[in-house]
Parts: C-alpha cells; sequence; structure tokens
C-alpha cells in the first residue's frame, strides 16, 4: 500500500489534510447513519463510532449478547414419521404436495442477537461550525478518530485489557457529559465516576420476519445477563456523577473505558444457574484497565491487533493523486460511476475483510454472525444469526489464505458444539440414527433443527445439509496448518457429517442421492405453472456431500484410520448422481428438466463444487467448468452483496479474469445508506459508506467473500500446488503481496510487473513440498521446516 496524503473537500467544512496513514477510511463529514458510521472491535466487544459533533453516538455490541436459553431440541410426535409421505408425493411427482408436507418436518427458529447499547457524550464546548472536521478508521492499528476544531475524539477496542476506551482531548478546555443507554431492561445508576448498567436479555424471541414484534419474552430469573460499567478519568479534572450520568469538566483530556460481560458461559449452560460471574468479571476489568495509562492501554491494543493484522500486505498500483484526496466514500462513488481505476480502494477493501474478521472472532465458539459484531435493532435482519446455506461460511473464507487460522479455529470450536443437538435432529427430523446435520438457520445455542414452525417454505426451512458444509472448514483449516494433532481432535465432527449423509443417500435408478431435497432458497416451475421448491438429489446436495465424503477420506487417510468408512466413502463416490449439463450449456440445479423461476437466482448453490469446493476445476473437469461459466453467464451481473462476493470467488477459479475483476467493481458499487432518502437514492447489492456489504440491508459476508476473492484472483492452491496469478486482470499490471497462506502449509510472497511473476518467496513453518505453477514450466520446490526459500523469475 502506498502512503498517501489524503484531503478532504467539502462545500461546508474548509479543506484539511490527513497524516500518511496507510490502510485508512477517511470521512469530512459525521456519520448520519449505521451505514456510514465506523466499526471497532477486539472480538467480542464492539462499538460503531458515529463521530457527531454535538451529541456523539457510539453504538454498542457484545457478541454474546442474544436472547434464548440453551437448545431444547424436543420434539413431540417426531416429524421424521413424515418422511414417508413426503417422498410419495416426490414419486408421482407432486412437487406441489411435497412442499406442503415438508413443512411438518420444520423445527422453531433461532434467536435473536441484541443490541447492548449506545454511549452518549455531550460536548458543551462545540467549536464553530466552519472549522476543519474529519473523522478516520485506520485499520492497521484499529483506532477511529475524529478531529473537530480544536477537539479530538480516539476510540480504539482492545483485546489484551478487554476494553473500549474513548480518549478525549481539547487544549481550549474541556467539558462533556456521559450517559448509557440500551433498548433491553435495564437499570442504570452513576457513582463517583463510573456509570453501571445492569440488564437482561429475553429469554425467548421470534424473527422480525415472523413475528411482528419478536415475541420478546422477559423474566429477571431468565436469559442472559449482564453489566456494562463506564468510567470516566480526568486526573486534572473532575468526574461528578448525577442520577445516570457523569459530567467532566476542568481539564483537557480525559480518559472513557469501557467494558460489559455477559452471564453466557457456552451454548449448553443456562445463563442464569450455570453462567459466568459477569459481574466479578466486568469489575476486574475496568480495574486492571483503570491501572494502567492511556498510552499503555493505547500501545497494548495497537501491538495486539498489528500481530495479526500485518503478516499481509498487498499492493496493485498507485491510485492517482486527485483521486487518493478525496473522502472514501466519495471515492467509492466515483469509482462506481466511472471507468476510473482505484488500486488504493480496492487495496483498502482486501484488508478491510481481514480488519473486520480481527475485530468480530476471537471469542472462543462464538463465530461472526450475519453482520459480524455490529447491530443496533433488537430483531434485526434474519435475526443476525448464523444462515448457513452460505453466509456463515462465506464470512471466515478469507481467514487462511490471510494468514489468520485462530480466528477460523472460533469457527471450528463452534461447529464441534453443533453435533450433540445435530444428532437428535438428524434422528428426529431425518430419520438417521447416525452423525449429525444442521438446518438454514442456527444461533449462540447450537440449534439444529429446520426452521419454519410449519409456516415457512421449504427453500428456505427444509434443508439438511448445513453440517455438511461447515464440516468441510475442517479439512480446509487442516491443509493450511498441517496439525495432525488438531485435525485427530476435530475428526470425529467431520466423521459425523459424512456418517449423516451416508445414511440419508437412497438408492433410485441405480444412483445414489437425496430425497426430499432443496437448493437453498431458490426453486423451479412445475409443467402447470406452480413455483415449488422441493425435489429429489439436487445438485447442491450431490456437491456438498462429494466433498464433505472426500474430505473425510482425505482427513482419516491422513490420520491413518477408520478402513472400514475409508471403503465405504470409496464405494458411494462413484455411485453418487452426477453433474448434469442442459441444453443452454449450464450445469443443471435440480434433478429433472424443469426451469428455475427466476435463472438469475443469487443463490448458486449448485456451483459449489467449484467454490468453495474444489472437485470442479478447469484443469481437472474442463466441460463441468464450462457448465459453471455459462450459468455465471445466465445469472449476470446483479445480484447482491454477498453473492457478488461468491461469484467473484468462482470467477477467479474459472481463471476468468475480466468476469471476476468486473464483478469485483460491482461488489464495490456505492449503496447509499438505508434510511436515506436523497436525491442521489441507491439500493441494492453493493457498498456502503462505510464500505460494510449492502447485501441490502447490512450483512457482512459479502466484505468477507469479497476480500477472499482478491486473494484468489492473485493466488490459488491445491494441497500440492501453488499457482501464481491465475486470475490477475490487466488493471493491476504490476505489483505485489506478501504472506498469502495456501493449502501446501506454505505462505507465498509474489512479486509481478507487467502481469507477469518476477519473484517469489515461499516459508513453510512445518516444511512441504509444492510445484509453483504460472512462471513457465512448473517448478517443484521442497522446503524443511522453518526453512524460507526465495525465487525469481
Amino acid at each position: 500500500m502506498k502512503h498517501v496524503i489524503i484531503a478532504l473537500a467539502s462545500a461546508l467544512l474548509p479543506v484539511i489534510s490527513f497524516a500518511d496513514t496507510p490502510y485508512t477510511l477517511n470521512y469530512n463529514t459525521p456519520a448520519k447513519y449505521f451505514e456510514e458510521a465506523l466499526p471497532v472491535g477486539n472480538g467480542n466487544l464492539g462499538a460503531l463510532v458515529y463521530g457527531r459533533t454535538g451529541l456523539e453516538r457510539i453504538s454498542l455490541n457484545d457478541i454474546t449478547l442474544w436472547t434464548g436459553e440453551p437448545e431444547p431440541n424436543t420434539a413431540g410426535e417426531s416429524p421424521a414419521k413424515r418422511l414417508a409421505a413426503v417422498r410419495e408425493a416426490l414419486a408421482r411427482e407432486d412437487y406441489a404436495a411435497a412442499d406442503s408436507l415438508q413443512r411438518f418436518l420444520q423445527g422453531h427458529y433461532s434467536q435473536n442477537y441484541q443490541p447492548l447499547g449506545t454511549l452518549r457524550i455531550q460536548y458543551d464546548e462545540t467549536p464553530d461550525s466552519s472549522a476543519p472536521y474529519s473523522r478516520s478508521l485506520d485499520i492497521s492499528d484499529a483506532i477511529a478518530d475524529v478531529h473537530f476544531g480544536s477537539r479530538s475524539q480516539r476510540v480504539f477496542a482492545s483485546a489484551p485489557d478487554s476494553v473500549i476506551v474513548i480518549r478525549l482531548d481539547n487544549p481550549d478546555g474541556l467539558r462533556a457529559s456521559l450517559r448509557l443507554e440500551s433498548k433491553l431492561p435495564v437499570e442504570i445508576s452513576a457513582n463517583g465516576d463510573e456509570i453501571i448498567m445492569d440488564g437482561y436479555c429475553a429469554y425467548h424471541s421470534m424473527p422480525g420476519y415472523a413475528s411482528k414484534d419478536g415475541d420478546f419474552r422477559y423474566d429477571p430469573g431468565r436469559g442472559i445477563h449482564f453489566r456494562t460499567i463506564l468510567k470516566a478519568l480526568a486526573p486534572e479534572g473532575t468526574v461528578t456523577a448525577a442520577g445516570d450520568s457523569l459530567t467532566i469538566s476542568g481539564c483537557r483530556e480525559a480518559t472513557l473505558l469501557l467494558s460489559n460481560v455477559s452471564s453466557f458461559n457456552g451454548f449448553d449452560r443456562d445463563p442464569m444457574k450455570q453462567g459466568r460471574d459477569f459481574s466479578d468479571l466486568v469489575r476486574r476489568r475496568i480495574d486492571r484497565a483503570a491501572s494502567l495509562s492511556p498510552d499503555s492501554l493505547q500501545a497494548r491494543a495497537v501491538a495486539d491487533h498489528r500481530s495479526l493484522m500485518s503478516r499481509v500486505d498487498l499492493d496493485l498500483g498507485t491510485t492517482a493523486p486527485e483521486i487518493a484526496a478525496l473522502p472514501t466514500d466519495q471515492q467509492l462513488k466515483q469509482y462506481t460511476d466511472s471507468a476510473q481505476t482505484n488500486p488504493d480502494l480496492e487495496e483498502l477493501y482486501y484488508q478491510y475483510g481481514r480488519y473486520l474478521l480481527i475485530a468480530c472472532s476471537r471469542t472462543p465458539g462464538v463465530p461472526a454472525n450475519l453482520q459480524g459484531l455490529w447491530n443496533e435493532s433488537l430483531t434485526p435482519p434474519w435475526s443476525s444469526n448464523y444462515t448457513t446455506n452460505i453466509n456463515l461460511q462465506e464470512n471466515y473464507w478469507g481467514a487462511e489464505t490471510g494468514s489468520l487460522p485462530e480466528l477460523h479455529t472460533v469457527l471450528l470450536d463452534y461447529i464441534d458444539n453443533l453435533t450433540a443437538s445435530g444428532a437428535v435432529t438428524a434422528r428426529n427430523h431425518w430419520d438417521v440414527d447416525s452423525g449429525w446435520c444442521l438446518g438454514h438457520n442456527t444461533d449462540i445455542w447450537a440449534m439444529t433443527t429446520p426452521v419454519g414452525l410449519g409456516n415457512d417454505k421449504p427453500q428456505w426451512a427444509n434443508w439438511n445439509m448445513g453440517g455438511a458444509w461447515l464440516a468441510s472448514h475442517i479439512w480446509e483449516h487442516y491443509l493450511f496448518g498441517r496439525d495432525k494433532a488438531e485435525l485427530a481432535e476435530r475428526y470425529p465432527t467431520l466423521r459425523g457429517a459424512a456418517l449423516f449423509v451416508l445414511d440419508w443417500l437412497v438408492e433410485r435408478d441405480g444412483l445414489l442421492t437425496t430425497w426430499p431435497s432443496t437448493s437453498p432458497e431458490n426453486n423451479f416451475l412445475t409443467p402447470d405453472g406452480k413455483a415449488c421448491d422441493t425435489s429429489i438429489g439436487t445438485t447442491a446436495d450431490m456437491a456438498i456431500i462429494r466433498q464433505c465424503l472426500a474430505d473425510t477420506r482425505a482427513a482419516a487417510i491422513e490420520l491413518a484410520t477408520d478402513e472400514s468408512l475409508i471403503a465405504r466413502i470409496d464405494s458411494v463416490l462413484p455411485r453418487l448422481r452426477p453433474y448434469e449439463i442442459k441444453p443452454d450449456g449450464s450445469l443443471n440445479e435440480w434433478s429433472h428438466s424443469l426451469p428455475d423461476v427466476d435463472p438469475q437466482h443469487r443463490h448458486q448453490s449448485h456451483l459449489y463444487g467449484l467454490y468453495p469446493g474444489h472437485h470442479i476445476s478447469v484443469d481437472n473437469t474442463p466441460e463441468i467448468a464450462a457448465a459453471a461459466a455459462r450459468t455465471l453467464d445466465i445469472k449476470g451481473k446483479e445480484t447482491t452483496g454477498w453473492s457478488a462476493g461468491w461469484r467473484v470467488n468462482l470467477l477467479a477459479r474459472l481463471r476468468d479474469r475480466d468476469g471476476a475483476y468486473a464483478m469485483l467493481r460491482r461488489l464495490l458499487r456505492y449503496v447509499t445508506p438505508d434510511k436515506y432518502k436523497g436525491p442521489d437514492r441507491r439500493r441494492g447489492g453493493g457498498t456502503y459508506p462505510n464500505l460494510l456489504d449492502a447485501h441490502t440491508p447490512f450483512q457482512i459476508d459479502g466484505n468477507f467473500g469479497g476480500s477472499a476473492g482478491i486473494a484468489e484472483m492473485l493466488i490459488q492452491s491445491t494441497p500440492d500446488t501453488i499457482i501464481l496469478l491465475p486470475t490477475l486482470p490487466a488493471a493491476w499490471p504490476d505489483g505485489h503481496i506478501s504472506g498469502i497462506a495456501t493449502r501446501t502449509g506454505m505462505t507465498a510472497s509474489v512479486e509481478w510487473k507487467d502481469g507477469k511473476p518476477v519473484a517469489l518467496t515461499l516459508a513453510a513453518p512445518s516444511g512441504g513440498t509444492a510445484t509453483i505453477i504460472g512462471a513457465g514450466e512448473p517448478i517443484k520446490v521442497a522446503l524443511s521446516a522453518g526453512e524460507t526459500r526465495a525465487l525469481s523469475f
């Protein structure tokens, strides 16, 4: 990344220059909307900083704050008894009846992720409105700054000290009042230099799309409880408590420390009867942080963040100075509205994905949710849950390549949590007595039942491949790190997912298939014009099963175990229903020839085998890869944010340089905030002013998918090959990327000029071998543990 002096221009505020800071989001006006505010997080606590000049708003989140209680996963009459009727309807090709009968197999909904509250800072000494203003987020150091006249505000979230820190400064004198608010049932009091907020979440709720008011059920004796402490430190001034607020005066500097701890103590523990001593924990965290100087707190937080963030560097070229001088939102808008190049913005977007994952995936067993960590609503879109037909998985696509494997283990730990409930769901809902499974949605309580309560369409309720898809992350993680002991620990979870799909398969016409089956959120037209969801052996099902079985087989061989299971998988793989190519050259999504209701549907689940799976490729299965390419041609370029992120990766795997880059630019299409009603209102999938992903509304998966896609364009890998610049677009003729991890167990750093690699450095923490492709004749390299080797071309 080049170091660029950024000068912001505004009709309302004078031009100022920002410091020479790489990887920074810059703005010259305060945030009015959520989609303009700047996110910080330490993996557990999160904040959205608005940067307002009079009454500042900082939204607060705790990633463990959910409605609900441990998953009971009980059923009266087993829904699995209805399977026979569903299958009979499918056998006579009565798809509408199958849809109706599928509703009897549905269970309950997931719970809602909850906002913690809002910190409001009322500044009394408001400078003149013509004073210079700037707002920025330096993702290299994870610091959000606001400057207005002589006043400055700095916010960061410290992982080492488990606090959010707000540093206030005004050489002309600082006076501000502080208040905490929450939409949850809370009691708030101020005493001395602290505000304490005690509250709790509902023990039950419904998604906003299933219940108009969310059906929140509160009981002070149930659900997740929490305590928030805000401490104001002003050594040279005065902090005064009154009612539920604090006032700071008589100083030029003050430091606010905020921490929160909930009673959540694990997915299977009652948060009241078996919860953490959250009151004691938050007290210890605040007191420990208060014993450190503000500079020490900042230094510790920055060093911790940099230890992760600095592992990968990216340079895609140089942005024209007149473009680089603009605020980030204006750069994004110009990038959308013209054909101008902006490699700095593309670099920033890649690193922003890594930044966001660091900020929201550091709590053991509690992965990044649909909004990562940042949510202001009691009924957020789709409950801000873990949607497992693409979205949760997409959150972690860039973790390994981006050299952040320890953040991936947060997801892997959560997958382990799903197995107990998943075994009950396999038996009760799908009549399978071995292994475990998962439906479309889950939550912090590791629920696994198909959702719907008998009211939802099968296309987004009756799907049981979530476990098989998630389990593939276990083998992926192993390939990058080659930790055999860890693989052995996680192997039972992968094995359980394989056992479920093996027993779920049925034989029809000499082939093994799934019955009933859906393709996530998509449907087809019957001959009489009905839109139906339920089919037999959808291509998505078969692709996920192929990958799950292949991964389990590879893991068993690596661990020298389960010979009988290997033999069983070997006998099953050749008998799976094969891929089919339609007359128009595209890949068939269904096991029949009935047409799609929407050929341009945002989901492309039947292309799973190409990405994130590995069993379709331009080298090994060229005809199927060509059909996948034709499918994407038909789907076109108009889609949602997360889908565009997925398509960048698919097109990268297809080696479609122009297509992948065009889709990346499509993903970076400027979208106005959801509540904006101005003349230039822009909706649809893309990127908001704060670079968060627009579905719309906000879903963070597009950020992670797009970031992973940039890496996939530059370096691809298999367990024994590293492919350099496979999908390098013409827009990036010269550049470098360093620290990218590969499935060979090596990290790779490559420099290129005029579209050709000129230098490569490989490092092998555990040793390994790889064939290097893309720099002339293939080169085989063998490295011992800890060895680094530089090659030039």
